[in-house]
Formats: C-alpha cells, sequence, structure tokens
C-alpha cells in the first residue's frame, strides 16, 4: 500500500485562533447546559419521590428516554423534529436543550442514588433539634449529598462537552466542531484539522477534571 499523502500542519495551524474561539463557544455550551441540567435534575429528583403519581411518571419518563435513547436522536428530534411540526429553534438552542434534557436524566439517577445513601435518621434527628424540612435538607442533607455526586457531576461535565461536537449535525458552525469542519471543508486537510480539535477536546476536558480535583481538595477536605 502506498502513502503519499503530505501533511500540511501549517495551514492548520493558521486557523487555531478561530478553533480556541470555538473552544470557548464549546465550553460555555457545556456549562449552561450542565447548568440547566443539575436545576432540572433536581427537580426530577423531587418528582420521583412525590406522593402524586403523574410527577412520579413525568420523572420516569424523562429519566428513562433521557438514558436509553442516543443523544444525536434527542437533538435531532428538537430541531428536525419540531421543525416539522412548524416549532424552529436555532442550531445552537436545539444543541443546548438536548444536552440539557440528556444531562437532566443522568444526573436525575445519580441525585437519586446520592439521596439514598443518606440515611433518613439524619432528617428527622434535624427536625427534633428544631429545624424545618428546608433547613435540614440545606444544612445537612444537600452538602453530603454534592460530597457523593461530586465526581459523577465531573463526568457528566466532560461528557456535556464532548456532546457538543454533535452541534455541527445540526449546522451550528461556532463551536469547536463546526469551526474545524468548516476548515476541513475549505481545506481538505482532515487530518490535521481534527487532530488538533482532538487536542483542544482533550485539554479541556483535562482541565475540568484538573479544577474537579481542586475544588474537591477545598471542598471536601473535611
Amino acid at each position: 500500500m502506498d502513502f503519499d499523502y503530505s501533511f500540511r500542519w501549517n495551514v492548520a495551524f493558521k486557523a487555531l485562533p478561530d478553533m480556541l474561539a470555538g473552544s470557548w463557544t464549546t465550553i460555555e455550551t457545556a456549562v449552561l447546559s450542565m447548568v440547566l441540567g443539575v436545576l432540572i435534575a433536581l427537580a426530577l429528583t423531587a418528582m420521583q419521590s412525590a406522593p402524586q403519581a403523574v410527577l412520579r411518571g413525568v420523572a420516569a419518563t424523562w429519566v428513562s428516554v433521557a438514558r436509553n435513547t442516543p443523544a444525536l436522536f434527542q437533538i435531532y428530534m428538537l430541531y428536525f423534529g419540531l421543525g416539522a411540526l412548524d416549532i424552529h429553534l436555532s442550531s445552537w438552542f436545539a444543541l443546548v436543550a438536548g444536552i440539557t434534557f440528556n444531562n437532566a436524566g443522568y444526573l436525575a439517577e445519580n441525585f437519586r442514588g446520592g439521596l439514598k445513601a443518606i440515611p433518613h435518621t439524619q432528617v428527622r434527628a434535624a427536625r427534633s433539634l428544631g429545624l424545618s424540612s428546608f433547613q435540614a435538607y440545606r444544612l445537612i442533607v444537600v452538602p453530603q449529598l454534592l460530597r457523593i455526586v461530586f465526581y459523577p457531576m465531573t463526568n457528566q461535565m466532560v461528557w456535556a462537552i464532548l456532546m457538543t461536537s454533535l452541534g455541527v449535525v445540526v449546522g451550528l458552525n461556532d463551536d469547536l466542531t463546526g469551526v474545524t469542519q468548516a476548515y476541513n471543508v475549505l481545506t481538505f486537510r482532515t487530518f490535521e484539522f481534527f487532530a488538533i480539535a482532538a487536542v483542544l477536546y482533550y485539554l479541556i476536558a483535562k482541565g475540568v477534571i484538573l479544577l474537579a480535583r481542586l475544588l474537591a481538595w477545598r471542598l471536601f477536605r473535611y
């Protein structure tokens, strides 16, 4: 087999400033989807233990669909599926909504498992000391829950960063994968551009993990 491919790294490195700008868009998208996902996941966790069957059913359905269907299909349904119903979302909004939907499903299960690891007797003891239910959860349950689910949340954040690459399939062109694909179409230097993009994704993911370790050392030293 003849190998006559000539590498042109100088062409790819000239696009590095645009790829770094796309990396920032990737980070912003992932962080936003993670924040929204955490908030929705907390609501889903509360709904899973609600006395109303409808709320439990909604939460169970959300978690089941999010965890058992591909994230790509979820983004497709938001962008192309709703578009067929004359509900048109921008590429970026569809991507954020899809990743948020996926994050919320996985995080809700993490939170539910974390809550099961905390003895309910602690809440009863707090109530017997005069704390309200809200105070008991805020001061006793939530700090322990954060310690339990912190590293799973870190993994989910890394997964959210990697999932932003799916935006290219719905026309998003200003994140890291979108910028990389745009330059690839113009120059046909596929290996060079996507190799650099892979390194940038790797560095972003490793940066998140390092930041998480620093936060864990600061927050959970005792």
